[in-house]
């Protein structure tokens, strides 16, 4: 099984903004909040966390599909 890349050939493939330097720097900024705001706000944070679940679920819905392809069948197609 051979596999290939979508890519054109000869071009290179850019790293993410994950993976840069700014998002790097934003991931690690972001956790010192979201531990600042969780262990000196605890009350605050369990009081929205219900709401916070419940609007986690559309947006994974929206956000998550791409990964999988819809929700075409791919029962009849060949690798």
């Amino acid at each position: 099984m051979s596999q290939h890349s979508h890519e054109p050939a000869g071009q290179v493939t850019r790293a993410g903004f994950w993976r840069s330097r700014t998002g790097l720097t934003f991931i690690v900024f972001a956790v010192a909040v979201a531990g600042y705001l969780l262990f000196s706000h605890t009350a605050h944070v369990f009081q929205w966390l219900p709401l916070g679940l419940i609007l986690l679920c559309p947006l994974m819905h929206i956000f998550m599909h791409g990964g999988h392809g819809g929700h075409g069948s791919d029962a009849g197609k060949q690798p």
